[in-house]
């Protein structure tokens, strides 16, 4: 079920201001749909556990999960059809700048959230492929089969740009032989296990739970990225360096050198600030739940929440995270 903004006003909104300015729990219940990612998908697990802090801060809502895309929950957050979006900030950056894959500006866009501090981009082949490093497939010209997400993910963004800072052009990929599936991760790792690509790129927390279960069955291996590409992915997309420690993954015993964005929970600023203050007192409040349905969690604290730069904090999740002492 899809909520539309009109539904949440009125005595709700008098409601949700008496309860902040007493300092009390919230007492009406909420209208909220969350724009997701994939079915199954670390996203999926994530939204739909922030779905049951909001029942818990304010019993009796409506809570709805739609599966969805990074450009696209950004695009839904801002025209009202979605109360709520998951996407990378770098992302909604894009979208505020209006700058590809975004045909408009998308200036309403408020975070309510910072839900995970380390979407590594990790790119992963079989332990047993040729492929040593990016640089290897630019000076070979392999005809590499890659699987980046679905189109309009940062994470598909990603990895076009990781290929392009490494000199490398979709159009040079299928020159050589290779092609480009744009395709859900889990399928993605799917191909990967039937041979069917030789190299998955994503951006996700580590170790991924998904990684691992596909490790059980198949000998992997993780390739970096090369710290002339990572200063480039620096500067021109807004990620950060990072390193994965050599113990993240039992099938890879070296550390590997990426880069990193970070997921949020969005808003648009017409979501009036009584119920962005709801939902982000539900997840300050419901943190211990939160670390239990979605483990990466653990390596924030409630403290993080409100760590959302490059991006600008919603008015009302700002007033929760002040009352909370987490935020001057």
């Amino acid at each position: 079920m899809r909520i539309s903004w009109v539904g949440c006003g009125g005595a709700a909104a008098v409601l949700g201001a008496a309860a902040i300015g007493a300092g009390l729990a919230w007492a009406a219940p909420l209208n909220i749909t969350l724009a997701g990612g994939s079915v199954g998908g670390a996203w999926s697990t994530m939204g739909t556990a922030i779905g049951e802090t909001i029942r818990l801060e304010a019993p009796g809502s409506s809570f709805t999960y739609e599966p969805g895309v990074d450009a696209a929950n950004v695009q839904l957050v801002s025209s009202g059809k979605v109360q709520l979006g998951i996407a990378h900030a770098q992302m909604a950056l894009r979208g505020i700048k209006g700058v590809p894959p975004f045909k408009a500006k998308t200036p309403d866009i408020k975070a309510i959230a910072l839900l995970d501090p380390q979407a590594a981009v990790q790119i992963l082949v079989r332990k047993d492929s040729k492929i040593q490093s990016l640089a290897q497939i630019k000076k070979d010209k392999m005809a590499v089969r890659v699987a980046f997400n679905k189109r309009g993910t940062m994470m598909a963004v990603a990895g076009e740009e990781v290929f392009k800072a490494a000199g490398i052009s979709t159009a040079d990929i299928a020159k050589w032989g290779g092609r480009i599936d744009y395709v859900d991760y889990n399928t993605g790792l799917a191909q990967l296990k039937n041979g069917q690509t030789d190299l998955v790129l994503n951006m996700l927390a580590f170790p991924s739970a998904q990684v691992k279960a596909v490790a059980r069955d198949l000998a992997l291996r993780l390739i970096g990225i090369d710290a002339p590409e990572v200063q480039q992915l620096t500067a021109e997309v807004g990620m950060k360096p990072i390193t994965i420690p050599a113990d993240s993954y039992s099938f890879d015993q070296q550390a590997v050198n990426t880069v990193t964005g970070m997921v949020v929970l969005v808003a648009s600023d017409k979501l009036p600030d009584e119920e962005a203050a709801a939902i982000a007192s539900g997840m300050i409040k419901h943190y211990d739940y939160l670390k239990k349905a979605y483990p990466p969690f653990s390596r924030m604290g409630p403290e993080a929440l409100p760590d959302v730069a490059p991006l600008t904090l919603h008015p009302g999740a700002a007033k929760a995270y002040k009352a909370a002492g987490l935020l001057k």
